[in-house]
């Protein structure tokens, strides 16, 4: 009898262990970020989207499965087209809370305008550090290009578009197009992680400079602060790899300065080497302000605007 119970308290101990292997913090979510915001903005609303025939929505496709943990992502496709455009995009959190789910308002509204969109999980920072997540986007491109005509978007057409922390990651991404720090070689794919265009909602672009400020959460995510591991807080910048081959760039903007950090260095490159960019400052508007309308349905505008200008 003790060995029987000794086997089932191990084997109970065993299935603790592998259906929780990492922590979860679900302390930014949109209806807590709402509660904090209204105070101070009382006409703000969460959008309420009608369902939209033209677009084919699709939860929980997988894209790769690495030591037992499965990554999924969310897709919106546009169905009166074979070859739309592709939008991947990644959520806010400070590179440790946050989930896909709080972009599929944005993915739904963006694919009924003619677009293939992509609301991808990522690894976070209570689970696995930098540069783990940008790793796991990219790997989601490479699924995702590998089935374009499942998913009905054009492969050479692709952008990646993220909020905050996803914003950073988002122009991280698009300004290492091809860098082999960032690729998984044992990513089974037959296409590139490249993208065509960047869309920065609202997310730094150097760590370290004079317009940022030095974070406990990217410090979190980096692996340690800036003067114990400088190389990562270089290397994570986007402003650090933007060169002649970084595709155009859109920045929408809050009206807080800390979160444009790097961006007018970044433009000043983009404009030496004639590279497409714009910016759209949203006047008045707090972090998080894509959430919620009206700044909603402007960030939208600004975005398929852009998108139908590099794209279509």
């Amino acid at each position: 009898m003790r060995k029987t119970g000794l086997f089932l308290l191990m084997f109970f101990c065993v299935i603790a262990v592998q259906s929780q292997q990492y922590q979860v913090d679900t302390s930014y979510t949109i209806k807590s970020t709402f509660t904090k915001l209204v105070k101070k903005h009382p006409f703000i609303t969460i959008p309420e989207l009608k369902p939209n025939t033209d677009v084919k929505e699709s939860f929980d496709l997988v894209y790769n499965k690495d030591q037992n943990r499965v990554l999924h992502f969310d897709a919106f496709v546009y169905t009166k087209k074979k070859k739309n455009p592709a939008v991947i995009m990644i959520h806010g959190g400070g590179w440790r809370s946050g989930n896909k789910n709080q972009m599929q308002s944005i993915g739904k509204e963006i694919a009924a305008k003619g677009f293939s969109t992509f609301a991808i999980e990522y690894r976070l920072s209570l689970e696995a550090k930098y540069p783990t997540g940008v790793i796991d986007v990219k790997n989601a491109i490479k699924f995702i290009k590998d089935n374009a005509s499942k998913f009905n978007i054009d492969p050479d057409k692709i952008a990646v578009l993220g909020c905050s922390s996803g914003g950073q990651m988002a122009a991280l991404i698009g300004t290492t197009n091809n860098n082999p720090i960032f690729e998984d070689a044992s990513f089974k794919s037959k296409s590139s992680s490249k993208v065509n265009a960047i869309i920065d909602v609202d997310g730094v672009l150097a760590f370290k400079h004079p317009e940022s400020s030095e974070g406990d959460m990217a410090a979190f995510w980096l692996g340690g602060k800036s003067n114990e591991i400088p190389e990562n807080w270089k290397v994570a910048s986007a402003l650090s790899h933007t060169d002649k081959n970084t595709p155009p760039v859109l920045y929408i903007c809050s009206s807080i300065p800390r979160f444009h950090a790097g961006r007018d260095d970044m433009i000043k490159i983009l404009n030496e080497n004639k590279i497409y960019n714009e910016v759209q400052t949203i006047a008045d508007s707090p972090h998080s302000f894509w959430f919620y309308e009206p700044w909603f349905s402007e960030t939208i505008l600004y975005t398929t605007r852009f998108l139908d200008k590099i794209f279509k």
